[in-house]
């Protein structure tokens, strides 16, 4: 089969990029032929296995001379806001990528179209290939900014429905899709996440605590905590550091270790702020590689993700993997379907703020959670470690199967 992936930003950097480049190279163990089009700037590498085509949309060009696009509005390298952006920027934005997918559908042929994102290009690619089975995955921050801005609102919700099939992450997001667009049951399908089990997985030689012959037990040691995502207030990174304030631990007790880049430089250096004056030592990693990543997982005990929205974070499975106890918001969605498809898993939840605006937190409620971390991340330290969890249901080649049995659900449809 010929599948062409199409996103509007950078196909790495972020939880929906590792998603699409890791479904590239599982379609690409498969045999498949395949062609990415995504939005990148020109010193951009593209990291797809051999033989996969890329058609590469440039921003900071004469024809976009503005930068990428992000689906949220803190992203890990310079982005443009959806909500910020002029009527002439959205025409140009418009322009370019139909431009570059009907060209890019004319050269490579596919038999298949998955767009990343159920937002603006998705549904201008519905548009301009209305003769090929188009397939649309939701990451979560689409659903938000439909409902934050007007974009193109009307535009969108007329085109997502037009999709042949929607792959939601988990029960939750599959009601919230049918709620905000006019989309039937039947067309959603839960496809959930995956990992990558070469790279992320509990390596004895790396882990501190071999020794013990268990993961996550750090005798005599103090206890190593590790956030992973972008710095940013709205991933909870500040929220995390305020929260250390109320532990009953010494300094010598914990260390704190956050890997990612910069949401905004903003709140980055306020972040850094509050990192100076927290009463352990915080360590600020920068942006890692997956396999620096899955290296600094095994040598930590708990990693903690206290986002104030996620769809199903990526990094959760990932440090899991790695030997890790997890702590994360108890976000909509996230535990079912880690109880369903991940036993034995030793994740500890902790109720998210309440929220005004979609995506901005209440004071008071805000106070209330970072004590309620500051708790969670006291009893995750003295639970022993339950066991390694199984994540046999967890993988890129499962969401691969799923695309297949929907694509021979609909193969007459486009005859």
């Amino acid at each position: 089969m010929r599948i062409l992936t199409i996103t509007a930003q950078k196909p790495n950097s972020t939880g929906s990029g590792v998603y699409l480049t890791e479904l590239v190279k599982a379609f690409a163990g498969e045999g498949h032929k395949q062609a990415v089009l995504a939005g990148v700037y020109r010193e951009d590498q593209a990291e797809f296995p051999e033989g996969v085509r890329f058609y590469p949309v440039y921003f900071k060009t004469e024809e976009l001379p503005f930068p990428i696009a992000g689906m949220s509005d803190e992203m890990p390298y310079e982005s443009t806001v959806y909500g910020q952006m002029t009527e002439e920027m959205t025409d140009r934005f418009e322009r370019a990528f139909r431009k570059a997918v009907r060209n890019a559908a004319a050269d490579f042929g596919p038999e298949l179209v998955i767009c990343h994102h159920l937002y603006l290009v998705t549904s201008i690619v519905r548009e301009e290939l209305a003769d090929l089975p188009v397939y649309g995955f939701c990451h979560n921050t689409d659903l938000r900014q439909m409902k934050k801005i007007p974009l193109r609102r009307e535009y969108i919700r007329r085109q997502i429905p037009k999709l042949d099939a929607i792959f939601a992450l988990h029960e939750e997001q599959k009601k919230e899709i049918m709620a905000i667009y006019p989309v039937k049951e039947e067309q959603i399908t839960v496809a959930g996440t995956g990992y990558n089990s070469a790279i992320f997985y509990w390596n004895r030689e790396t882990d501190v605590c071999s020794a013990t012959g268990e993961p996550g037990m750090r005798k005599g040691k103090p206890v190593r905590l590790i956030y992973a995502g972008k710095i940013a207030e709205k991933k909870g990174v500040a929220s995390l550091l305020k929260s250390l304030s109320f532990l009953p631990w010494k300094a010598s007790e914990l260390e704190v270790y956050l890997a990612g880049g910069a949401g905004s430089r903003e709140e980055y250096n306020q972040i850094q702020g509050l990192a100076r004056h927290c009463g352990y030592p915080v360590r600020f990693l920068g942006k890692l590689s997956q396999k620096e990543l899955a290296k600094e997982y095994n040598k930590s005990d708990i990693f903690v993700l206290p986002s104030f929205s996620e769809g199903l974070p990526l990094t959760v499975m990932e440090a899991m993997a790695c030997g890790c106890k997890v702590i994360v918001t108890d976000l909509p969605g996230i535990r079912p379907w880690i109880e369903e498809n991940v036993a034995h898993a030793p994740v500890f939840f902790v109720a998210p703020p309440k929220m005004h605006h979609t995506d901005e937190p209440e004071p008071e409620s805000l106070k209330t959670f970072e004590r309620e971390l500051a708790g969670t991340i006291e009893a995750c330290a003295d639970t022993p470690y339950p066991g390694y969890p199984d994540l046999a249901k967890v993988s890129w080649g499962n969401i691969c199967r799923l695309v297949h049995c929907r694509k021979d659900l609909d193969k007459t449809k486009h005859r």
